[in-house]
C-alpha cells in the first residue's frame, strides 16, 4: 500500500478506532498494514486529533534517490517535531536515535520524538546524553497508551519538552510529572 492510501485509511479514524488499532499493534496483529506502518500512522493521527498540524510519513528525495524516510512531522504552536516510530519486539537500541539525530541536524529548530512499543536499551538511554544540541524525547509503550486513553498527546509532549529544557532529561517518564 502507498503512503497516500495509508493516509486516507487513517484519516477516517477517530479515537475509538485508534484504540482498536493500538490494541491490534500491541497484539502484533495488524492485517492491512505493512510492518510498522500501523504504528507510524497511529502516532501521527493521534497528534492530529490532539490539535497538531501534521504531515504523515514521507520520503525525502534528491536526484530521484530516497535519502531520508520520515515517520511523520507535527507542528504545534511554535514546536516542530520529527517523529520516529518503532514497532518491534526488542527494545530500541541507539541506531534509530542516531538516524533521527542526523535528520535533525539538517533542520533548524526542530525536536525529535522516538516512540517505541518495546522500550529502549540501557546503552540507548545512556547515549542519549551525547545528543546536545539536538533535542530528542523518548516515548514508552505505557505512556503512549496512557495518552491515547486521555485523548491527548500534546499535553504530554509539552511536559516532556519543558522537562527536557529544565532538567536535560530526554527520557522523562510522564508518570513522574504532574499528569498522573
Amino acid at each position: 500500500m502507498k503512503n497516500e492510501e495509508y493516509e486516507l485509511k487513517i484519516g477516517i479514524y477517530g479515537w475509538p478506532q485508534l484504540d482498536e488499532l493500538w490494541q491490534a499493534i500491541c497484539d502484533k496483529n495488524t492485517p492491512g498494514w505493512d510492518k510498522g506502518k500501523a504504528f507510524e500512522y497511529l502516532v501521527v493521527r493521534a497528534f492530529e486529533l490532539s490539535g497538531a498540524n501534521v504531515r504523515y510519513p514521507y520520503s525525502v528525495r534528491e536526484d530521484g534517490q530516497e535519502i531520508e524516510q520520515i515517520d511523520g512531522v507535527i507542528y504545534y504552536n511554535h514546536l516542530s517535531c520529527l517523529l520516529e516510530c518503532k514497532d518491534q519486539t526488542d527494545p530500541v537500541n541507539f541506531e534509530p536515535i542516531a538516524k533521527l539525530r542526523s535528520q535533525l541536524m539538517r533542520r533548524a529548530t526542530t525536536i525529535g520524538n522516538v516512540f517505541s512499543v518495546s522500550g529502549f536499551t540501557g546503552p540507548a538511554l545512556k547515549l542519549m546524553q551525547t545528543l546536545s544540541p539536538q533535542v530528542i524525547l523518548l516515548w514508552q509503550r505505557d505512556e503512549i497508551e496512557w495518552c491515547l486513553q486521555r485523548r491527548d498527546l500534546i499535553e504530554a509532549l509539552l511536559l516532556k519538552y519543558h522537562h527536557y529544557l529544565e532538567e536535560c532529561k530526554p527520557d522523562f517518564y510522564i508518570y513522574e510529572g504532574i499528569m498522573v
